[in-house]
């Protein structure tokens, strides 16, 4: 039976200490962390398959590269809310966060309930895994509504003046993937935008123009228009 220690001594076995110094450059944490790159726990974690169980032995192990592997081979449908909190609180590098958030909990069927929970945290990673569930829910959940995007709208205009540098990108990200969704969302994340833009935050002022470069882009608008027009002729 595979074990939390033989995966260990998998990722032992692709470690590279090397690695450390320059993640820790990209503000990531390098305490309890062994070095692993990203493909190379891919890898792993794809010749595991999905074991619920494992997975949370591999959390246990504080290690991130474990953690990261653990958020690959869980299987969604069996992570509960009271778990996803438990992890989520533990979180201590922006990585961390993103893997499991786009590996795991945006894969959830609650995943849209923990978003406003979470955006009103005080800790930094558990308020950047709201942000960073948003940015991915306008990537992938095809389903989602407009209204439902829009609803969110003050969750991030509250989280624009947090200078702390995690968050601020986070909410950044969300506000331009949410942007990039389709015309409707375009027009009404650029205007949340410039309403951004009027805070009195270096973070809030950062967040707005850097998404409404983006999002009024000639590259943007040539290719949602151009979606539009395709929506319009189906």
């Amino acid at each position: 039976m595979l074990t939390a220690a033989l995966v260990l001594d998998k990722l032992a076995e692709k470690a590279n200490p090397d690695n450390l110094p320059e993640m820790a450059r990209f503000g990531m944490a390098v305490e309890k962390r062994l070095g692993v790159s990203v493909p190379a726990m891919r890898q792993i974690a794809k010749e595991i398959g999905h074991n619920h169980e494992l997975a949370l032995a591999l959390w246990e192990t504080g290690i991130a590269d474990a953690r990261i592997v653990a958020s690959m081979i869980d299987t969604p449908h069996q992570v509960s809310p009271a778990q996803a909190d438990q992890w989520v609180h533990t979180f201590n590098s922006w990585d961390v966060c993103d893997q499991v958030c786009l590996n795991l909990f945006e894969k959830t069927s609650w995943a849209w309930l923990k978003v406003p929970e979470w955006a009103e945290s005080d800790e930094e990673y558990v308020k950047r895994a709201a942000f960073v569930l948003i940015a991915r829910l306008a990537l992938r959940d095809k389903q989602a509504t407009n209204e439902q995007f829009i609803q969110l709208f003050p969750l991030l205009k509250n989280a624009a003046s947090d200078e702390r540098n995690f968050v601020k990108k986070a909410v950044n990200w969300a506000l331009r993937n949410i942007g990039k969704r389709n015309l409707h969302l375009n027009l009404s994340a650029i205007q949340l935008a410039k309403e951004i833009q009027q805070i009195n935050s270096k973070a809030a002022q950062w967040i707005a123009v850097d998404a409404i470069r983006e999002l009024d882009s000639n590259a943007v608008q040539q290719r949602l228009n151009g979606n539009n027009k395709k929506n319009k002729a189906a």
